[in-house]
């Protein structure tokens, strides 16, 4: 890519708009799953009887269920970003690229 179309799509309003919103949705699901992830490790290390008490009419921890949880929960806002991304952030870099490419 020349310097000319660089510096073309870095002017371009939408560019910037694009960058914002990419910018809010990563650090809004990062912050999420930070809160989640230490949350977690809060609870093992504050309140270890909360996770160590069995499920109902079970022999399995609840620690264990939030811990997969967690996991599943990490997937899930992966998904979320991946959706966005493919859905919304890449027709407008492909509309970016082609009025810079004019």
């Amino acid at each position: 890519m020349s310097l000319l179309i660089a510096s073309k799509i870095q002017s371009n309003p939408k560019y910037l708009q694009l960058v914002k919103q990419r910018d809010t949705l990563s650090w809004t699901l990062s912050a999420i799953v930070c809160i989640m992830y230490f949350g977690f490790i809060l609870l093992i290390a504050f309140a270890p009887d909360v996770i160590t008490q069995p499920l109902p009419n079970s022999v399995i921890p609840q620690g264990m269920l939030l811990g997969v949880g967690v996991i599943l929960a990490s997937a899930m806002l992966t998904g979320v970003y991946v959706y966005r991304a493919n859905g919304t952030f890449d027709p407008i870099v492909q509309e970016i690229v082609q009025e810079a490419s004019k």
